[in-house]
């Protein structure tokens, strides 16, 4: 058996081919992301690393390629394919990820496992809560701020927004609309297909258009995010993959990252970690328009205090 080679020292943060910094949540992050697109051979190194990124840190290339059953070759277009140099740097991230995923006390870390109808409620609270943390921590990781920056201020600046989303993302689009439309932004939002793209067609350059797709190959959202884009209207595509069709008619991508459990796929799983991104994109638009937000917020805070049943004061009986 060969001996494992010793972990590499965390002298510095391991750095893309373009000479990005990344963390070793943002390399699982877009791991997980260009999975469904890579090769057979790339895909099983990809796993291997998903699934095992403690023993990834220990070992030599020649050891990662025979687990995953490709050659070092293999292994070494798959750190390029994820944008890395080679494989000390994958070797480096996965040390650090492993050294931080260690400290997190009071949690489990084995969110790859199985839940099954025998598991009691605390394990169970235990691998969703942990699947939650880790995938907010990954889209953190990941996420380009200055494209949120510019969705921002395309929104603030905008006459009208749409937002375009089927199934669980049109409840993400419909949140995102309501709070946006609270602080005064003309916001709109389609899960028909029918009404989206005649939506879509009347939009004008200034406006903009968000599509929402944790796959981003969902047909109706590219359609219609594609007519929005056609007619000039600046669109922004929220999807976990930065090469989905979605991001490829946007001209702003905000990626998210999920951790699946049992019952909880992937879709259902981005939910929350859509929700981070969405908000702080309309918390950003809020800060633009400080003194119009505040005084938004509380007169319809006002409109509505009417409708609030007052609870009883601290003595009462």
């Amino acid at each position: 058996m060969l001996e494992a080679a010793p972990v590499p020292e965390p002298a510095a943060a391991p750095t893309s081919v373009a000479g990005e910094r990344l963390s070793g949540d943002a390399i699982l992050a877009r791991t997980r992301a260009l999975l469904p697109t890579l090769p057979a051979a790339l895909l099983r190194v990809g796993e291997q690393v998903l699934s095992a990124p403690a023993a990834i840190a220990r070992s030599t290339i020649l050891e990662t390629a025979e687990r995953s059953g490709t050659s070092p070759a293999t292994v070494t277009r798959f750190c390029r394919a994820i944008g890395l140099a080679g494989y000390a740097d994958l070797r480096l991230a996965m040390a650090e990820e492993t050294g931080r995923s260690s400290s997190v006390a009071g949690w489990e870390i084995d969110i790859g496992r199985a839940i099954s109808p025998t598991d009691p409620i605390d394990r169970v609270a235990s691998l969703i809560a942990t699947a939650e943390i880790r995938a907010i921590q990954e889209t953190m990781a990941q996420l380009d701020l200055e494209a949120v920056e510019r969705a921002a201020d395309a929104i603030d600046a905008a006459r009208r927004v749409e937002l375009y989303g089927m199934g669980g993302s049109a409840l993400m689009a419909q949140k995102t609309q309501l709070s946006l439309h609270r602080i005064g932004v003309p916001t709109w939002t389609w899960a028909d297909v029918h009404s989206g793209l005649t939506s879509g067609v009347l939009l004008k350059p200034g406006d903009v258009a968000v599509g929402i797709s944790h796959s981003g190959t969902t047909r109706e959202t590219f359609e219609m995010l594609s007519v929005a884009a056609s007619s000039g209207a600046t669109t922004v595509a929220v999807t976990s993959s930065p090469e989905a069709p979605l991001a490829e008619v946007a001209d702003i991508v905000l990626t998210t990252a999920a951790h699946e459990t049992t019952f909880r796929p992937a879709p259902h799983a981005s939910r929350l970690p859509q929700t981070i991104v969405l908000d702080l994109v309309y918390v950003a638009v809020a800060q633009r328009r400080h003194e119009q937000t505040i005084a938004a917020l509380k007169v319809t805070a006002d409109a509505v205090s009417g409708h609030r049943r007052q609870l009883p004061s601290k003595g009462a009986q």
